[in-house]
């Protein structure tokens, strides 16, 4: 029986051109079933591979026993230019053509290969397998685990096995091996995604909030919760499967393969029979995602699986990316049930913080204050802008206790100078030999043994105190906090009330005079700390009048030197500069459509960079 090569799958096809490979590799003139099924258990991310793992088999010491098997087997002196194949080999492939026939495949794929090279009777590679206890039976059963219902229908149907396992993260799995982090908080908004998800219609939530609130771990807290049994009846024994589209689109090169592989993924779901609750984080990017040119995207090919239930989704994106590209999409934006999820307090930021605390000790080796962990979120609310609870107050916990660990590691720098020394003052007493300088050499040796003495004591000591326990406190933080924003350690720690209270004398250390502008801003300043006026409105607004020379700009200095220790501190504008219409927009920015949008204006950069 003459195969051709299109009858073959893309998979069996690597696999007999890796096994010719294998011949001139081992100066072989004969082509066996040993090249073949070592090309197959070499296969990465191979079906015969998987259905060795299956059976519990060991892959790599089948693969090192056929390795010696082919490494003893009689060599020839030039690799041959011409392979022959045996008649073991040709009856294997007559094998796998006949198995692909009985289980009603379209194409001859790697498992028939597999298959056949199993139901082989003779010669070491059958001897190798039987020792390892593989025999046709349990491969069967390996291979339906696998398979399930898929066929080879296409040459490339072994990519589309296993799809859920391959193209997406099980929750559940990890909420049942302890390594998702415990959720604090969010009762509610579980509960409003759990009761969506029980609805006869319109049961895919999908959660809205800014970058950093939580939204990927309230789908971890639902995980958990299936785990410990803490759901609806309906909702027991349900996986929880966050999809992975960027493994999806990955490597997808030809026109149609992206489309196969989400299909085979919803057929998947499909087949568990609503067991299967599929996550898609980021969901605005489904919506264009794997369309080519004419081609359909992964919104259009999941609208119909939605409609007829068949399919079950929890969503996650922010609320700017769901009006551009969900609410845009009706078709799409009807299937799915919105649950808004707001920043949480800082208090509550707290609490999350505390529970996550001996999960960033363990990692770090380090202890964590409680004040530490109330200066990160307190710290974190009032001056990092643009970014949202917990995630920026977890951030500060988690690269203080890095930082802390890292500095206590690493030799300071006084230590590492006399390291340096002491290479030097080798060199230097080698060289003095060299030239017969015995006395400069003695010298420079009674030198460097000194300096190593003392080194050798500073390191011992310094080894010694890194056992203590290091401890994370709100000054750690502070610091920081101080690193990102510029603003000065001791006026995020210190209390104001003292320093407040004095304002005034401080101001006329530089202001002679003008009591009653002193006055105003230093009244303005108390109230502001004091809390009693709006947070939301701004601390004051001044217009300082008067002749030239006499501290209108002094008293703006001096105000910033008292704020923040640095009388830079401040954004000078010039006011003549801006006398045209149009000129506003470098002020605060271009609107836009409109040159320097993507730039941000003089003034908005200046605050949202050191607020």
């Amino acid at each position: 029986m003459v195969l051709r090569p299109d009858q073959f799958t893309e998979q069996a096809q690597e696999v007999l051109h890796n096994s010719q490979e294998l011949v001139r590799r081992y100066s072989h003139s004969q082509w066996d079933v040993e090249h073949i099924l070592l090309a197959l258990l070499e296969l990465e991310k191979g079906i015969p591979g998987e259905i060795l793992v299956e059976i519990g088999v060991t892959l790599d010491a089948v693969k090192a026993e056929l390795d010696r098997s082919l490494e003893s087997s009689p060599k020839v002196a030039h690799n041959a230019t011409q392979i022959y194949p045996t008649p073991r080999a040709a009856r294997l492939l007559e094998d796998a053509k006949n198995e692909a026939d009985r289980l009603k495949d379209d194409y001859i794929g790697a498992e028939h290969l597999f298959i056949a090279a199993v139901m082989e009777s003779q010669g070491d590679a059958a001897r190798i397998l039987k020792e390892h206890g593989v025999d046709q039976e349990k491969v069967y059963q390996a291979l339906m685990e696998i398979r399930g219902s898929h066929r080879v229908d296409d040459p490339r149907a072994e990519s589309h096995y296993r799809s859920l396992d391959r193209y997406s993260i099980d929750l559940t799995q990890l909420a049942r091996q302890g390594k998702l982090d415990p959720v604090v908080g969010r009762d509610e908004e579980i509960r409003q995604v759990m009761q969506t998800l029980t609805r006869r219609k319109k049961n895919n939530p999908v959660i809205i909030g800014e970058a950093g609130v939580g939204k990927t771990a309230i789908v971890e807290g639902l995980a958990a919760r299936i785990v410990a049994g803490d759901v609806a009846d309906s909702l027991k024994d349900r996986r929880v499967l966050a999809l992975d589209m960027g493994a999806l689109v990955a490597g997808s090169k030809f026109r149609g393969e992206f489309e196969e592989r989400l299909k085979s993924v919803m057929d998947e779901v499909k087949q568990a029979h609503r067991e299967v609750i599929l996550f898609l984080d980021e969901i605005h990017t489904v919506v264009g995602a794997g369309a080519a040119e004419g081609g359909i995207d992964a919104s259009n090919l999941l609208k119909p699986a939605l409609a007829r239930g068949e399919l079950q989704c929890v969503g996650a994106t922010t609320l700017d990316e769901y009006r551009k590209y969900i609410e845009k999409d009706t078709a799409l934006e009807r299937r799915f049930q919105p649950v808004m999820l707001d920043e949480p307090t800082v208090e509550e930021t707290v609490d999350i913080l505390r529970i996550l605390r001996p999960r960033y000790e363990a990692h770090h080796k380090v202890d964590i204050d409680d004040t530490a962990l109330v200066a990160a979120a307190r710290l974190s609310d009032r001056y990092v802008t643009g970014r949202q609870l917990p995630d920026k107050a977890v951030d500060f916990i988690d690269e203080a206790a890095s930082k802390l660990r890292i500095d206590a590691e690493s030799l300071p720098a006084d230590v590492k100078n006399k390291e340096e020394r002491i290479r030097e003052l080798l060199d230097q007493e080698e060289a003095a030999a060299q030239r017969t300088e015995y006395e400069r050499a003695s010298e420079l040796r009674v030198e460097r043994l000194r300096l190593e003495e003392e080194y050798e004591s500073e390191r011992q000591s310094l080894l010694r105190d890194r056992n203590v326990d290091m401890v994370v406190d709100e000054f750690d933080i502070a610091e920081l906090v101080s690193e990102w924003t510029g603003i000065p350690t001791g006026r995020l720690l210190e209390g104001e009330g003292e320093r407040l209270v004095h304002m005034e004398d401080n101001l006329h250390q530089h202001i002679i005079g003008q009591e009653e502008a002193v006055v105003a801003v230093a009244e303005a300043i108390r109230r502001s700390r004091s809390g009693l006026s709006d947070p939301k409105r701004p601390i004051g607004s001044f217009i300082f009048l008067g002749p030239t020379g006499v501290g209108k700009t002094e008293l703006a200095k001096s105000l910033a030197q008292f704020m923040f220790d640095d009388e830079s501190n401040m954004v000078r504008i010039d006011m003549s500069e801006y006398m045209e219409k149009h000129t506003v927009s470098r002020l605060i920015g271009a609107p836009p459509g409109y040159v320097g949008y993507d730039e941000g204006g003089q003034l908005t950069e200046a605050v949202r960079r050191r607020p």
